[in-house]
């Protein structure tokens, strides 16, 4: 009887332990599940990301290849007056119609770049000279412009919103000791006049 007993528990405790094991067998399958749930998904997800990222990448790539066409949309009519302007100049010996039509053409660009944050400056006769926004290409004494500041502009800056693109030439003037170099004759001839 003891026998029975004993045996009828070890079945009892083997029964719990097979019932509890197969629980276990049952949570490990759930949370495999749950694991292969979660790995596929990251792995959607890691794919859906790189489209992303491919189609952004195209995205920019396109706007960068035709960020510029509406302000070439906007100079083509200006291309279109100066071929008629040079048409017109091997046929008219009205220079200074085309002289008008060349200058309004001028007029029409600089107004259309400027729609697009491009600015022009050209600095004052006697301004201070600042490296952040003049290029010094001689210098030269003045007896009325101090030390320092602008006797002549060869060439026009320009400012794209508040970035210098282009600083303006300048000569600036300097006392007789400070003068290393003497300003070349070709670059006299193209002063610009302050307008």
């Amino acid at each position: 009887m003891e026998e029975l007993i004993k045996e009828t528990q070890g079945n009892i405790e083997n029964k719990e332990l097979q019932e509890e094991i197969q629980k276990e067998e049952e949570q490990l399958k759930q949370k495999e599940e749950e694991i292969k749930y979660w790995k596929e998904l990251a792995l959607r997800y890691a794919a859906e990301l790189e489209n992303l990222k491919k189609a952004f990448k195209r995205e920019k790539e396109e706007y960068y290849k035709f960020a510029l066409e509406t302000v070439f949309k906007e100079l083509l009519p200006n291309i279109d007056n100066l071929e008629r302007a040079l048409k017109a100049f091997e046929q008219s010996e009205n220079k200074e119609a085309l002289k008008k039509g060349v200058e309004l053409t001028l007029r029409s660009i600089i107004q259309t770049l400027e729609k697009f944050g491009l600015k022009q400056f050209i600095p004052s006769i006697g301004e201070p000279f600042k490296p952040y926004l003049h290029e010094a290409l001689s210098t030269e004494e003045h007896p009325e412009i101090p030390d320092g500041g602008i006797t002549k502009v060869y060439q026009k800056g320009y400012k794209l919103h508040d970035r210098i693109i282009r600083p303006a030439l300048v000569c600036v003037c300097a006392s007789k000791k400070e003068i290393k170099e003497e300003p070349p004759k070709e670059e006299e001839e193209n002063i610009i006049e302050n307008e």
